[in-house]
């Protein structure tokens, strides 16, 4: 066990140590070819137009710089395994028990938040460009699709139990094929929203997979838990240039691929249910987002919030950027150790 958490612990840190190596490479390319953040109109969000017109032409799509070290580490360490009869297994993490679905979905993930951003930094489409959420919501959907028949499938994995914690696991059938839709859904949706202050994102999903990685580890899934170490790494040096003032916004290629992905950990852990936990703040704004819009729709046009998600509206309470983002990381890590010791709890007593 001893070798094994060195092993996370070394790939986090050669993840780390390329990423951030990438940086500047990728910040120069973006700059190049003029990737830049076009913020949304006034008329569509007056708030948001108002409180984030600075920030417009400030680099975005910096998730590459995550999934990219992610997926390159995995192809390299695979082939390198392959090339020198074994070599390279104890750094390997690819395993196609344990992570051959969350590398491809992260891929997927990524290039399809590639395509939106794109759209948005030629401003495609309306509101400013990009997809809209109905369109996104439809693509959530049928990534969910392809998932859920993977894990459901008698032919594949055959899963159908959910992990109620305390209380033991449970043969829910076809229920398994709508839940599963709903996470990965759910978790796309979430880290889009969130995605919108500086750092905010990076450091609440930083919070999520180092759960998720010692989840896996105690699980006895040591290549899952070095990829979930692998992502900490790369978002770490993410970070280091994404933290207010951002050099570099993550984009919805970052936001989607590791919404995703984090989904389909959770449900290859089997802790779908702590997912609240480790992923609090995302599913509040969510949250906020959906009150707002059912609100404005059945109260004719009477709002809630200022503006949402829930992080516009403290700051056209007027509350500074940086200070949002670190109380809301600290939500993060509270909700987080309180999901960690309910795993603990459950499996050891």
């Amino acid at each position: 066990m001893m070798t094994e958490a060195i092993r996370v612990l070394t790939v986090s840190i050669l993840s780390f140590a390329v990423a951030l190596l990438l940086t500047p490479a990728v910040l120069a390319v973006l700059k190049k070819f003029d990737f830049k953040k076009q913020i949304r109109t006034v008329e569509s969000a007056p708030i948001y137009s108002k409180l984030h017109k600075a920030k417009e032409g400030t680099p975005t799509m910096g998730g590459i710089i995550i999934w990219g070290t992610v997926l390159g580490l995995a192809a390299i360490l695979f082939l390198l395994d392959a090339l020198f009869d074994g070599s390279f297994t104890y750094l390997n993490f690819v395993d196609r028990a344990q992570t051959f679905l969350p590398i491809a979905a992260l891929l997927i993930a990524a290039f399809l938040g590639l395509f939106d951003d794109i759209l948005g930094v030629l401003r495609i489409g309306p509101s400013g460009g990009g997809l809209t959420v109905s369109k996104k919501l439809i693509l959530y959907t049928v990534l969910s699709v392809v998932g859920a028949w993977w894990f459901y499938s008698p032919n594949i994995l055959d899963w159908h139990v959910i992990h109620v914690p305390l209380l033991g696991n449970f043969d829910i059938g076809a229920w398994y094929v709508p839940i599963f839709m709903f996470i990965i859904v759910a978790s796309a949706f979430s880290a889009n929203e969130t995605d919108g202050l500086d750092g905010l994102f990076g450091g609440v999903s930083l919070f999520a997979f180092s759960a998720l990685a010692v989840v896996a580890f105690t699980l006895g899934r040591y290549d899952l838990a070095t990829m979930s170490g692998a992502i900490v790494g790369a978002i770490l040096a993410f970070l280091w240039f994404n933290i207010y003032p951002a050099k570099f916004f993550m984009g919805d290629t970052g936001s989607m691929a590791l919404g995703i992905t984090l989904g389909v950990m959770t449900m290859l852990t089997n802790t779908v249910l702590l997912l609240p936990f480790f992923f609090i703040i995302p599913i509040i704004e969510s949250l906020t987002v959906i009150v707002q819009a059912v609100s404005k729709k059945f109260r004719g046009g009477k709002k809630i919030f200022l503006s949402t998600p829930i992080h516009h509206h403290f700051e056209a309470l007027g509350w500074p950027e940086s200070q949002i983002t670190m109380r809301f990381w600290i939500i993060s890590v509270v909700s987080t150790g309180l999901g960690l010791a309910l795993f603990f709890i459950d499996r050891f007593f």
